[in-house]
């Protein structure tokens, strides 16, 4: 383990902003478990009438139906991250669809989802709504018919000096929401986690959809390469190696004249080509860095981190050395994400995990910024990506507003 300075713990700014972030998630959350007790009523309602024949002509529809609302479900988590891939639709045959073991997930999803889904949500708005129920009291209280002015507890209030302590319930609800919100949404997206996801008898199809779109990737980011380091070389050293050649012809012709001046032009020639040199050494680093043929991968890494303007913890435990597309890979990662943080996230600290298990590399790089980092607007988030699927790997940035931001990565490294 290398270490280069120390994270500074969640402020409560940061915990606030994860709350109406999860809140947010719930409410979304919400919308579906709806759908999904209502399709699971239409569910019950034809497994009855399957009793006397007549279900079995809605039955397929129905699973059509429950099918798309898995999908909404699946859009709704992807977007929170990770990605939660669509299986497609089952078999078109009633029984073949009764039997398929993705059509067996929707169902039960719809079960769970429509039932514990709907009542975890139900408290979390609940929560939500005594918050400012009780927090505003003591400004409407007077408003409201005698019988009707009670807090969220039940107790009734009669007078000022009453209902100023209701806002301290307010006060308590607050915390509670804060400290409870996050963990409800992570529990309400659980069973579409765990049961939505294409599974491992999954049509191949999806699987070779996906390295098709990798492949074209890998293809994208390689001409998107090429033309960086050729205007790297066109606008910077080409345009340096031009100079020295205009200088030195300017150097012999005032040697053929006698001139003083050949000692000052042959000074400014020097320096345009220590300027060139410098230049293609700059490239050739973007190509491969040089540290990761000299020292390893974690040493690359700490080297890295001793550069980075905000302090950053390197834990990197790695036995033995990677492929260089692997280790290249990697090192450009954390060297953009470090970038990243320093000029946009305003953190105090970011720490950079590096693990392998089995044959996977896993990548976690974690800042406590502000958060809301996305793939578009040029941070380059979007070439990290590229890059790492067209090596078959996996990509996953989760940035709330508020922070903490997490980028998490896994490859394929091999024996």
């Amino acid at each position: 383990m290398a270490t280069a300075g120390e994270p500074r713990p969640r402020s409560w700014t940061v915990r606030v902003r994860a709350a109406l972030d999860a809140l947010e998630h719930l409410v979304g959350g919400i919308g579906t478990s709806v759908l999904a007790l209502l399709v699971l009523l239409g569910v019950a309602a034809v497994a009855v009438l399957c009793l006397v024949g007549v279900g079995l002509l809605l039955a397929r529809p129905m699973l059509s139906v429950v099918h798309a609302v898995a999908d909404r479900e699946r859009i709704r988590l992807t977007a929170m991250k990770p990605d939660v891939i669509s299986p497609g639709p089952g078999p078109e045959r009633l029984g073949a669809a009764l039997r398929d073991r993705t059509v067996q997930r929707e169902v039960l999803w719809v079960a769970v989802h429509g039932l514990a889904g709907f009542l975890l949500g139900f408290i979390a708005l609940t929560i939500v709504l005594n918050t400012a129920r009780d927090g505003l009291f003591p400004l409407y209280w007077y408003l409201l018919p005698p019988d009707d002015a009670t807090a969220s507890l039940g107790w009734q209030v009669h007078s000022l000096a009453e209902a100023l302590p209701v806002s301290l319930l307010g006060v308590a609800w607050a915390f509670l929401s804060v400290a409870l919100l996050p963990a409800m949404a992570r529990l309400h997206a659980l069973p579409g986690r765990r049961l939505l996801p294409a599974g491992s008898d999954a049509d191949v199809t999806l699987r070779i959809a996906h390295l098709t779109a990798t492949r074209a990737a890998a293809l994208d980011a390689h001409s998107a390469e090429l033309r960086r380091i050729e205007r790297a070389l066109h606008d910077g050293t080409q345009n340096r190696m031009v100079a020295v050649n205009v200088l030195v012809g300017a150097a012999r012709r005032a040697a053929a004249r006698g001139s003083a001046d050949v000692d000052e032009i042959l000074g400014r020639a020097q320096d345009a080509t220590e300027a060139a040199l410098a230049e293609l050494r700059a490239v050739v680093r973007s190509i491969l860095p040089p540290v990761l043929a000299d020292r390893s991968l974690a040493d690359a890494l700490t080297a890295l981190a001793a550069d980075c303007p905000v302090p950053c913890t390197i834990d990197a435990d790695l036995p033995g050395r990677y492929a260089v597309s692997v280790e290249a890979s990697v090192y450009f990662v954390v060297a953009e994400a470090l970038t990243n943080v320093a000029r946009h996230s305003g953190a105090r600290g970011v720490e950079v995990v590096l693990r392998r298990q089995d044959d996977v590399l896993h990548l976690r790089i974690t800042d406590d910024g502000r958060g809301g980092a996305a793939e578009t607007g040029g941070s380059g988030l979007g070439g990290m990506r590229r890059r790492i699927e067209a090596l078959d790997g996996t990509f996953a940035l989760a940035s709330p507003a508020g922070g903490p931001t997490t980028l998490t990565v896994s490859l394929p490294c091999g024996l």
